[in-house]
């Protein structure tokens, strides 16, 4: 008989082989997207030194009272706006989008685009 993987176990596999591909540097830092059940997350970080620039989750507070949902294509889209903003706020504009692992469709895709949109280039 077959046995299937997990989905989070073939998530962290795709991940991995990502991770070896690319890295994030002072000069281009990586900009980790993860997403949960109910919440997503994004980084912005440097791999050389191993330091979180800039973070932002539809968790905190001021990004959380501005949606209705947390877990859907419009947050992830707002999340991209924010993420954006902050890294324009400590002189980021060249990124390399790290999605996790992640198939790059609806929530990736929204937080990607909506970043892009707001000024950061990748």
């Amino acid at each position: 008989m077959v046995s299937k993987k997990s989905r989070s176990e073939v998530r962290r596999k795709k991940h991995m082989k990502l991770r070896n591909r690319f890295s994030g540097t002072a000069e281009r830092p990586r900009l980790a997207v993860f997403r949960s059940n109910t919440h997503m997350y994004a980084q912005i970080v440097d791999d050389t030194v191993g330091n979180t620039l800039v973070a932002a989750s539809t968790l905190q507070k001021d990004v959380k009272a501005e949606l209705e949902k947390t877990n859907n294509v419009e947050a992830a889209a707002y999340l991209g706006k924010v993420i954006a903003e902050k890294a324009k706020e400590k002189g980021i504009t060249d990124v390399v989008f790290d999605r996790g692992g992640l198939i790059y469709q609806g929530k990736v895709k929204a937080l990607a685009d909506a970043a892009r949109e707001a000024g950061l280039n990748f």
